[in-house]
């Protein structure tokens, strides 16, 4: 038998990967005006690339890694493609991802496939306290217009005509991974600027019945106890109304301007005594609905 393993099989189990170096143009550089283009995490690539792409035993759907191999820089990130419509020898990248890469328009950076594993699990940091207006964060994700994720990247997302950017903090099962029809569990962690209110731990004893001392009858001060005046200048002869006040002497109306809003006080008055409730129940008992007279109002006759 012909030994076709020998020719076939080196390059079978190690396939040539695809590298070249492009010159980087943000979207907005091309010769179309294509706005959806920002909106998400893949770039635009020439005719040539794809010529090459289809030669090569490549895996679907195409990652590839972007790399700034400037001196002092190190800086990488991994994206989908989503045409081959860019002139020959540059490449068009969202603004976001350029950021990422330190590069400013017109410099080289290289480019290879690679094959990344399928996300399980990620997690974001939001930049701006704005994040936390969404009623449903995990909503602002659910899209195809990324289509891998790396950690240490800051990747802008277009939700109801608003940028949110997020910091990829963690990403599994490793520090690149594909997020293309994925089941992947997401979690958020605090946005920048972001500080939880400092609560002052203060040890009192409390019981049910007692109230703040704002709370408290002062018999100095009695609200609503003023005269009235009439317009044709003559006194009136009313009085206002004893306030009432519970059995314990505490007097009701007046705010408590010392709340402490991050305590729950529930106050509660003593029972009545026994004559209050006896005579309640006396009442009770000697009223009898339905017992008037009926009146008619033709007369009778007499």
């Amino acid at each position: 038998m012909f030994p076709f393993q020998r020719l076939f099989g080196d390059e079978m189990q190690n396939p040539i990967r695809f590298t070249e170096t492009y010159r980087c143009f943000s979207v907005s550089m091309m010769h179309i005006e294509r706005d959806d283009l920002e909106k998400g995490g893949k770039i635009i690539l020439p005719q040539s690339a794809l010529d090459q792409l289809t030669r090569l035993n490549v895996q679907y759907p195409m990652l590839f890694k972007l790399t700034n191999k400037k001196d002092n820089v190190d800086r990488q990130t991994h994206c989908g493609v989503l045409e081959f419509i860019a002139d020959e020898g540059h490449m068009h990248v969202p603004h976001w991802m350029m950021k990422n890469l330190y590069l400013e328009e017109g410099e080289t950076c290289q480019i290879e496939n690679v094959s990344l594993p399928i996300a399980t699990f990620a997690k974001f940091q939001p930049q701006s306290l704005e994040f936390l207006d969404l009623t449903n964060p995990k909503a602002v994700l659910e899209h195809r217009h990324f289509a891998c994720l790396t950690a240490g990247d800051v990747i802008a997302i277009y939700y109801n005509d608003k940028v949110y950017e997020l910091c990829v903090l963690e990403t599994k099962p490793g520090n690149a991974v594909s997020i293309i029809e994925c089941d992947m569990n997401v979690d958020f962690a605090s946005p920048v600027g972001y500080q939880e209110h400092q609560r002052k731990e203060e040890t009192r004893e409390e019981s049910t019945d007692d109230l703040p001392e704002s709370e408290i009858l002062d018999p100095g001060f009695c609200a609503f106890q003023g005269q009235g005046h009439r317009i044709d200048g003559k006194e009136k002869n009313t009085q206002a109304a004893p306030q009432k006040t519970t059995a314990n002497g505490r007097q009701r109306g007046i705010p408590n301007y010392n709340h402490d809003v991050y305590n729950l006080h529930f106050s509660r008055d003593k029972r009545r005594n026994k004559e209050e409730t006896s005579q309640d129940a006396a009442d009770t008992r000697d009223f009898k609905a339905f017992q008037g007279e009926g009146q008619s109002l033709r007369q009778k006759i007499k």
